[in-house]
């Protein structure tokens, strides 16, 4: 559930403003570009962000003047009226003192705030973020196509391959990315704000910060160039600097979201939250019953029912027998894990034979690695993969991908070449086989 929206006053301007969290540390996010701090929380990966920060933190998010849920003004604002807007929204929040946390556009709003306010300002938390405009639009050429893009083509959502590339292949995602740009300012407000923006350079006062600042920034960042952080890190004094792997350019998106969020708490509180997922190797079995709702239709509601918690039971004697770890069932199938890929395939094998003599076919698919293992969950690409492999299987079959089989040679298990095969929503070509029995 979102945090409700408020409004602070800065002048005669309303300034939409949430908090969230009760850490001991207040936490100010100066906004991008362009935001919307509602449909912020439309999306599960950048809710599970902020309320990351809001485990250990008291934050507060705005949208600027002129964009989201603020009030729409005549001219859009420079860097000292943004500060005057953060300065209201602290004030109506309470916090007297906060980190402030600045991110893409953001950053360069935060450090100003920090140089001139250094009192009201606990320390400075730069992402993504750069001191001169050249850093992310380096070339006129590049800033008119970007408002070409803008002109027309904003509200589609095609900019996420610009600013988070790894899901430009996710239709929801772009869909998201439209409503995000639609709703956090209309095209003339935006072109607007990239040629203010265009005008930005803050880099000799960076010098002048005097709080404690940490620089945080992605290698292969696509929208805003690694120089950037790096300079603000050169020229901040005692400032540290932390550069991640990575290419998306918002701190929610991306392998490493979670361990910018680590850096940032333990930066502010000086420890890390206690691990709660851990990252193995692991095999992952994923099992669905071929045709069961015409099954069910056929054999009413009782007696489908009675078969259905045989095929449950045959399951998990099997995960016993194989030490396999029942994480969770999937409908008709289960998605479990094995510290051993040959005990799987055995396991999956043991499962479809002794099932069918109940009358139930399964498809069953197998992948090995990286998990990411929690108490009663597990994630990772590993599985997404596991799930596609299944999904190939024909009644009664066992498929595992390339990698399962090169690790369980010398098991005498045998395999049928089933060719190179695309698996939905995951990079590259994967090499099946299935399992001769």
């Amino acid at each position: 559930m979102q945090p409700v929206t408020r409004y602070a006053k800065s002048g005669d301007v309303h300034i939409a403003y949430q908090v969230f969290g009760d850490g001991p540390i207040n936490l100010v996010l100066a906004p991008y570009f362009v935001s919307n701090i509602e449909v912020y929380w439309e999306h599960p990966e950048v809710a599970r962000w902020l309320l990351r920060l809001a485990s250990f933190a008291r934050v507060a998010m705005y949208d600027k003047r002129g964009t989201g849920m603020s009030d729409r003004v005549p001219e859009l604002p420079g860097l000292d009226q943004r500060m005057d807007d953060l300065r209201a929204v602290m004030d109506a929040a309470g916090m007297e003192q906060a980190a402030l946390l600045g991110a893409s556009e953001g950053a360069s709003l935060a450090a100003l705030f920090a140089a001139t306010y250094p009192a009201r300002s606990r320390a400075l938390i730069l992402y993504g973020g750069f001191a001169q405009f050249s850093s992310w639009l380096p070339t006129e050429q590049a800033f008119a196509d970007f408002l070409g893009y803008i002109d027309q083509s904003w509200g589609s959502g095609a900019s996420i391959a610009v600013f988070f590339p790894s899901l430009a292949d996710d239709p929801a995602a772009q869909q998201w990315m439209g409503r995000f740009e639609r709703l956090g300012a209309s095209p003339a407000a935006a072109t607007a704000l990239m040629r203010m923006n265009s005008q930005i350079d803050i880099s000799n006062i960076l010098p002048t910060i005097r709080v404690p600042t940490l620089v945080v920034h992605r290698t292969g960042d696509k929208a805003i160039n690694v120089e950037g952080g790096r300079y603000l890190a050169e020229h901040i004094p005692a400032a540290r600097y932390v550069e991640l792997p990575g290419i998306d350019h918002p701190p929610f998106f991306g392998d490493n979201a979670d361990l910018i969020a680590d850096t940032i708490e333990e930066f502010l509180t000086g420890v890390r939250a206690p691990v709660i997922v851990d990252r193995v190797l692991a095999t992952v079995l994923f099992t669905d019953i071929v045709g069961s709702t015409e099954k069910a239709a056929a054999l009413g509601d009782r007696r489908w029912h009675d078969l259905f918690d045989a095929h449950h039971a045959t399951i998990r004697r099997n995960l016993d027998r194989f030490r396999g770890h029942e994480i969770k069932t999937t409908g008709d199938g289960i998605l479990a894990t094995f510290d051993g890929p040959a005990r799987g395939v055995r396991c999956a094998c043991a499962i479809a034979d002794e099932v069918r003599p109940l009358g139930i076919e399964i498809r069953a698919g197998l992948h090995t690695g990286e998990c990411e293992m929690s108490k009663d969950d597990v994630g990772g690409i590993a599985v997404h993969i596991g799930a596609r492999v299944a999904a190939l299987a024909s009644a009664g079959e066992v498929l595992v991908s390339n990698t399962v089989k090169e690790l369980v040679a010398g098991s005498a298990l045998r395999f049928d070449d089933r060719g190179t095969q695309s698996l939905k929503g995951v990079p590259g070509e994967w090499r099946i086989f299935a399992v001769e029995r």
